[in-house]
């Protein structure tokens, strides 16, 4: 007997297994979680030198360019060139690459780890010398009113207390680490993850280099895939978004990286010029802060700020009125410079995007999400935009506020 199939139904039938193959899916994810949070920790593990190798080469690349335009005049670029080019433009980038690495290892992190274990050994001076600076601000305040002075003093005396417990417990284990015995120990604890990470970090250094020569080979893979597995117009939408992606990423952090570096260079020499405190540290704390857009002076200026009140209360006002100053410079003349209006966000969906980005992926989350959403935001514009067209409504969004009504609606008088 011959089996007749119906089409239809056969349709109907994958898109409800589809669908329940989806849902439970969703289920498995949400009430076995902690499971699968750890084989996809095992999945990190066995990927983090790709990982490494992808992000390096990502970054990187963009300096490879700059230096392969000035190499391929030396080489003249011919075609049986272009390899030499290639290589010796390899070469100079890691060159750079690892020796920004040592000089950071070995100058600035033991001047940041100097900075803090002063700060710890001389907090209770610090306080004192900040609460007097305070009451001698508050003095004829605290005539008129001795409550609120009483108050301030008490909630000071509350932050004091606080500061120092936690000195207390951390200043036992910085000094054990700074110790021979604690850094010996902490080299013989932790010498199979530090040999796990520096073995993760070479192999990624050999695929950035792998991923650095071939780039284009690698790109081309790409592009043949998704050709293949997308339609013409599918395969065209995908190739530009990862095009637009790219540009924006790639210019948003390295424009970014330029400007905060610039911005940190000027604080280190003012703070030193002025013989301010924690110069070193300060200005590190500023220029990395100054990476999150937007918001990120904010976030560099309260933590710097309360260390100047600590170590040199005489010196709070000079500071916060700096980098006021320096903020108004960044974000009017050198920003705009660099970056340009490279990402065309408001600063509500900056704001939204690094409160999301922040709470999921922490300071990492905060940089990137900005791109990220600049990407995805005109996306979302377009797709709204296909919709109104085709229901022949306005596009532009004045049309839209409460006192108009859009053009191919009507509005129905009601029955007197």
């Amino acid at each position: 007997m011959k089996i007749k199939f119906n089409y239809k139904y056969n349709t109907i039938s994958a898109y409800v297994l589809i669908t329940f193959t989806l849902c439970l899916l969703v289920l498995i994810m949400i009430f076995k979680f902690s499971i699968i949070q750890v084989y996809l920790s095992k999945i990190m593990k066995i990927l983090a030198p790709i990982i490494w190798g992808l992000v390096m080469a990502y970054l990187l690349n963009p300096l490879m360019k700059f230096i392969e335009k000035y190499v391929s005049k030396i080489t003249n670029r011919k075609k049986e060139r272009k390899s030499l080019t290639r290589g010796i433009s390899i070469v100079i980038v890691l060159t750079i690459f690892l020796s920004v690495i040592v000089a950071l290892i070995g100058n600035v992190v033991p001047e940041i780890l100097d900075s803090i274990k002063n700060i710890m050994n001389n907090m209770q001076s610090y306080l004192d010398n900040s609460q007097k600076f305070l009451q001698n601000m508050l003095e004829k305040i605290s005539k008129k009113n001795p409550e609120l002075m009483d108050f301030i003093n008490s909630q000071f005396n509350n932050i004091e207390s606080l500061l120092l417990s936690l000195v207390n417990t951390l200043q036992p284990q910085i000094e054990n680490i700074f110790s021979k015995d604690g850094l010996l120990a902490g080299l013989t604890g932790g010498a199979l993850s530090l040999l796990m990470g520096l073995k993760d970090f070479l192999i990624g250094l050999i695929v950035s280099v792998y991923l650095l020569f071939s780039k284009e080979t690698f790109s081309a893979q790409v592009k043949k895939t998704v050709c293949g597995l997308f339609n013409t117009k599918n395969s065209g939408r995908i190739l530009r978004l990862t095009a637009d992606a790219n540009d924006k990423f790639i210019n948003f952090l390295v424009g970014k990286a330029i400007d905060s570096l610039i911005i940190g260079i000027i604080a280190f020499i003012y703070l030193n010029v002025r013989n301010m405190p924690y110069a070193s540290l300060i200005s590190i704390i500023i220029g990395v802060t100054n990476m999150i857009p937007f918001f990120g002076p904010f976030f560099g200026a309260i933590p710097s700020g309360i260390l100047i009140l600590l170590s040199n209360p005489e010196r709070t006002i000079e500071f916060i009125i700096f980098v006021f100053v320096l903020q108004q410079f960044d974000g009017n003349i050198l920003g705009p410079k660099i970056l340009g209006n490279q990402l065309g966000v408001s600063a509500f969906w900056i704001l939204v995007s690094i409160l999301i980005g922040g709470g999921m992926f922490g300071f990492i989350g905060m940089i990137l999400a900005v791109p990220f959403f600049a990407v995805i935001y005109p996306i979302f514009v377009n797709f709204v935009h296909e919709k109104l067209e085709r229901k022949n409504m306005p596009l532009s969004t004045s049309a839209y506020y409460p006192e108009k009504v859009p053009e191919n609606t009507t509005v129905k008088k009601k029955n007197k």
